[in-house]
Formats: structure tokens, sequence, C-alpha cells
């Protein structure tokens, strides 16, 4: 292991590298990581010396906060890299800022730009042959932070790790999704943490999705908590819904996430002359739309499938099976979104930053 400082960074390298023990051709989503990992630690009131040091796992004492009273936040992010060999982030301040408002909204303390962003670049620049150019090819990137201080006390911890993981990945392909509405669970309730990627967010979503699994649906459309009549989000992702020629999407809150992806989806829809109307979606309208054959796709919209068709629904037990749709809305918007990403088309809104 070799050591240099950068940028108030210190930098340990790996003497070897996994990287020849990797086939990059059959990648399963975020199972294979990089060499290194980014880490800062939060104490006595301010944050740390920042290191890069070989990925490897490390020691927590049993009474460690984060697995007592769920303190922990990420993001998710990818990088891409151009015919130039050139690597790209794709609107990392979105990000960052959607990051500190999960810290403020789970009691955690906000990470300095310097440290978050700074970090990011230098890693991605050691770990650079991990991503491999082509469109569907990526590098994503996981910023998490966890509670790291001792005791089992129900208050805030004192102490904090920041660390960001790397993975490369290629082309999501989720295959054909069928989605139960939710009659009775909820992803998140008014005044909960629904809007933070807060972990405990996804891991009360399971249970639900284990019984959409075992009924032959792959992920659940949640609907609001208090009467269960608005549609909200499908499976970890925000949701689109085209009837005839718009394009409807419920409006972020503190039950959905202000979803990066969602949000890119609004503005090039809107810059492609489609119609967008964010607003409350209702379940009765949705039915409605599928059964006068107004109703034309449904895709959810994320970081990690960029866009997920959606083939049929199920509410109340009656399934309604979307027209197949040579050229949806969803496929044009998808495609236009990762040739920005992939500098294979301008980007005229400024949201691609070079490493």
């Amino acid at each position: 292991m070799s050591t240099t400082q950068t940028n108030k960074i210190e930098i340990l390298k790996s003497l070897t590298s996994k990287i020849k023990e990797v086939n990059f051709e059959n990648l399963s989503f975020g199972s294979v990581f990089t060499d290194h990992l980014f880490e800062c630690d939060f104490t006595n009131g301010e944050w740390q010396k920042p290191v890069i040091k070989p990925y490897a796992p490390f020691l927590l004492d049993p009474s460690t906060r984060v697995f007592h009273y769920g303190q922990a936040i990420f993001e998710g992010m990818k990088a891409y890299k151009d015919t130039d060999d050139a690597v790209w982030l794709f609107r990392p301040d979105e990000n960052y800022n959607r990051f500190n408002k999960s810290a403020v909204r789970m009691a955690m303390p906000e990470v300095p730009e310097e440290i978050f962003m700074n970090g990011l670049h230098q890693l991605l620049q050691l770990d650079e042959a991990w991503i491999k150019k082509g469109k569907g090819n990526a590098m994503y990137i996981r910023p998490f932070m966890i509670a790291t201080g001792t005791g089992v006390i129900a208050n805030p911890s004192n102490d904090y790790k920041f660390m960001i993981i790397l993975s490369p990945v290629t082309s999501y392909y989720s295959g054909d999704v069928k989605v139960l509405i939710a009659e009775h669970f909820s992803r998140a309730a008014n005044g909960g943490i629904g809007a933070a990627k807060a972990a405990g967010n996804y891991g009360a979503q399971f249970y639900p999705t284990v019984l959409a699994n075992a009924a032959g649906f792959q992920q659940v459309i949640w609907t609001d908590d208090a009467t269960h009549t608005k549609l909200e989000e499908a499976g970890t992702m925000n949701v689109f819904f085209r009837i005839n020629d718009t394009l409807l999407t419920a409006p972020v809150s503190e039950r959905i996430l202000d979803g990066v992806t969602r949000k890119t989806l609004v503005d090039l829809a809107k810059s492609e002359g489609i119609e967008v109307e964010i607003r409350p979606v209702l379940v009765s309208e949705l039915v409605e739309a599928a059964k006068n054959g107004t109703l034309k796709e449904i895709f959810g919209a994320g970081t990690a499938a960029v866009v997920s068709p959606i083939s049929g629904f199920s509410y109340q037990d009656v399934y309604f099976e979307l027209p197949k749709i040579e050229k949806s809305v969803a496929i044009q918007l998808k495609d236009k979104l990762t040739n920005i990403q992939n500098k294979l088309e301008k980007d005229t809104f400024g949201w691609t930053v070079k490493i």
C-alpha cells in the first residue's frame, strides 16, 4: 500500500487490483466494487481528515447506533466515460443537496461540499479504469453515512462515518414489469421521512413487495397513507403515467422523493413538446383511463434503470394490461437522457460535469 496526500485527502493506494478478475460483460447490478473507497469520520463535533483507501470490511461495536436506531442515509449516482475516455458526472449537485437534506431530517451532520465533491472526484480518478465506455455502461456511485456512536440510549449519535463506494454496472433490464397498486401498505406518511433517502424507507418496502412478488407482480405502486386513493411511487422509483398524450406525475412532498431522474425527465419532456402535468394522480383516474383505452404508458424513473416501462397493473384483484407501443414516450425520453449522459448528444441543459 502506497501513501500520498492530494488536496487534503490522504490516499492509500492498493498494491494490487481486482479488475482483472471481473467479467464486465456479466455484471450483477451493485454486486462488484472497485479497488478503493472514500471515508471521512465526524467526531468531537467536526469532520476529520478524509482518506481514500483500499476497499475492505470494517469493524463496528455491537452497540453502534446505526444498528439500533437506524440513522443511515445514502445517494445513488452514476459516472460515464465518453468516446474520448473523459469521465462525466450527471447533475452531482442535485445528489449532494439531497444528501444533506436527508442528513438534516435524520438529525445527522451535513457533509461539507469540499469533502463530498473532492472525495468523489479523486476516487473516480483513482479507479477510472473500472469505468467502461459504451452506452449502457456506467459507474454506479453510492455515497452513504451511518451513525457510529456507541451505546443503546435512544438519542442521535455524536459520531458518524461518511463513505463513497463505487460499483461498475451495465444496462439495467428488469424484464416484463407488472405492478400491484397498494390498498393497505404505504411507503411513507405525512410528517415522516419519505422525502429523505433514509435506509429505513427501503427496508420497510420489502415486506409488501415480497407479498406482491408471491402474487406474481414485480413491484408495488404506492398510494398515499391517509386514503390510498393517490398514486405516488413505483417500487423504489418515481412514477409517470401517460394518458392520451399527456404525462402525469405526482408532485414531490414529504412523502415522495425528489428524484433527480424524475425532474430531468420532466424537463426533457417539456423540451420535446410533450405536455406534462405535475399534480396528484388518482387511482380511480388510472383505472378509468385503462378501461376506456386512454392510458397508454406507465413507467418508473430512477438512477439504476433510468426508465422502467410497466406492462400492466392490478387493483382490487382486476388486472389491466397496457397496450404495446413501438415508439413509446418512455423509450424516447430514456434515449434522449442516456445520450446526454454518455455525451452522444449535446448537453444544452448544463447537466454534465467533467471529472
